[in-house]
């Protein structure tokens, strides 16, 4: 048997979740080192809070993925993790820039830590079942598209949660001033606005997608896949550290093309709002609470947004194409080796105006990130196990964060003299690095026209 080739708007129905998902984490993206300095914490502490994220993917997405895979109920296989995910992610969007009403209890900052550990946990949790649903649903000569569809929306997602709390000010006049310590209303309305979005966009894709039956999916079992799955097997949780050891060689390959990928990606969203602040807008390090700095912040947001919009038109309306002309492996080596690019010439820039042009490169790895791997990947997994794998596969997503976070914060305050513009660099070669790694891939099932 043959799964059925999906229309567009089928395959970006399946995705439309991810619009929400990636608002509310691009909010998150943006503004939590500003949320966390307005609370109190140092640059150089950033990092050490921001380790919530890849320890909450680390623990969650194998095991969701792992369940999501043995699961099957009136509401489907994967459909009812994403419905849970965004009910507790919505909690925490609203409640992080609010963590000071809770004051009374415990310290601002520790409320919003553990307001960015609820979100964090709860994306995975929503995340992983989309990225396996992508491999459930779709062909092998539409997976690509597949990937690319759900990283423009992806991306759409983002530039609307990283402009948000700009547009509000500038466009609405909500005020971005606060008093120190306290987090400007302009950003609590924005974290409000991406919570209802996130449930809403979530319910686009429970309503409109169907997911094939277990007993569907083992009659689509791939000839190609590396992965051998019993046809007896019992659901235990500690089959995900038999999987890890059995995991395909090109999940191993791609292992080290993720660990520099996101060791960058993750100095970037850390620092990127007190370099900015200081080595673009000329504000002292100790400078958080400021209307300059505030500024700097929304104008990252801004940043931010950039790099998202152009990453959701490369994915849609180029990726898939290039892809074909010149195989998947070149695609994401030329596409790390832009955003390496311009990573790095942000240091060059002559102001905040300037800064869009190296988003613009950023925004074309970005694309290729989010989508190049999981196509690759996809090949060489087996249909039954496709939820615990792209789970594992997250592995290699969270620990080179996790690496980041306990060296990154040191390494700015000690080395780079509390420069934040330093750890940008340091990102940029990061993925020069992931680009050259590429070339060791294996890819079983490359769509590159011959």
């Amino acid at each position: 048997m043959e799964k059925r080739k999906l229309s567009f708007w089928e395959i970006w129905n399946m995705s439309f979740g991810f619009l929400g998902i990636q608002m509310g984490f691009a909010l998150q993206n943006a503004n939590a080192s500003r949320i966390l300095q307005i609370f109190g914490a140092d640059v150089h502490e950033l990092s050490w809070f921001w380790i919530i994220a890849p320890l909450m993917g680390l623990i969650v997405q194998p095991v969701i993925g792992h369940y999501s895979d043995k699961t099957w109920g009136r509401f489907g296989r994967r459909k009812p993790f994403f419905l849970v995910g965004a009910i507790l992610a919505s909690v925490g969007l609203i409640l992080m820039p609010q963590a000071n009403i809770f004051i009374s209890v415990l310290p601002a900052l520790w409320v919003g830590a553990g307001m960015l550990m609820i979100m964090d946990a709860s994306f995975n949790i929503a995340m992983e079942p989309f990225r396996a649903l992508v491999g459930d649903n779709l062909r092998t000569d539409q997976r690509t598209a597949g990937f690319s569809i759900q990283t423009s929306l992806i991306g759409f997602g983002a530039v609307i949660g990283s402009a948000l709390p700009y547009v509000l000010t500038n466009y609405f006049q909500i005020s971005n001033n606060a008093v120190p310590g306290s987090i400007p209303l302009n950003l609590k309305l924005s974290f409000i606005i991406g919570a209802a979005v996130l449930i809403a966009s979530i319910l686009v894709t429970l309503f409109t997608t169907k997911e094939y039956t277990p007993e569907e999916l083992a009659n689509f079992e791939d000839p190609q896949s590396e992965v051998d799955v019993p046809s007896e097997e019992k659901s235990k949780l500690t089959d995900i550290f038999t999987d890890f050891a059995k995991m395909p060689t090109t999940m191993r390959q791609l292992s080290w093309v993720q660990f520099f990928s996101w060791f960058g990606l993750f100095g970037m969203w850390v620092f990127t709002t007190p370099a900015i602040a200081h080595h673009i807008y000329g504000l002292p390090l100790s400078d958080t609470s400021s209307q300059q700095y505030q500024d700097a912040g929304d104008w990252v947001g801004i940043l931010f947004g950039v790099y998202n919009l152009v990453s959701a038109i490369i994915a849609l309306f180029f990726l898939p194409y290039i892809a074909k002309k010149i195989g998947r492996k070149s695609t994401h080596a030329v596409s790390l080796i832009i955003g390496g690019i311009g990573l790095i010439s942000i240091y060059f820039m002559p102001n905040e105006d300037w800064v869009v042009l190296p988003m613009i490169l950023i925004g074309v790895a970005w694309a290729s990130i989010l989508a190049m791997p999981y196509a690759i990947l996809a090949g060489s997994i087996a249909p039954k196990k496709m939820g615990v794998y792209m789970g594992i596969f997250n592995f290699f997503v969270v620990i080179p964060q996790i690496v980041n976070a306990l060296i990154g914060g040191p390494i700015v305050k000690y080395l780079y003299n509390g420069d934040a513009i330093y750890a940008l660099i340091t990102s940029g070669v990061s993925f020069l690095i992931a680009a050259l790694l590429v070339y060791k891939v294996k890819d079983v099932d490359d769509t590159i026209q011959k």
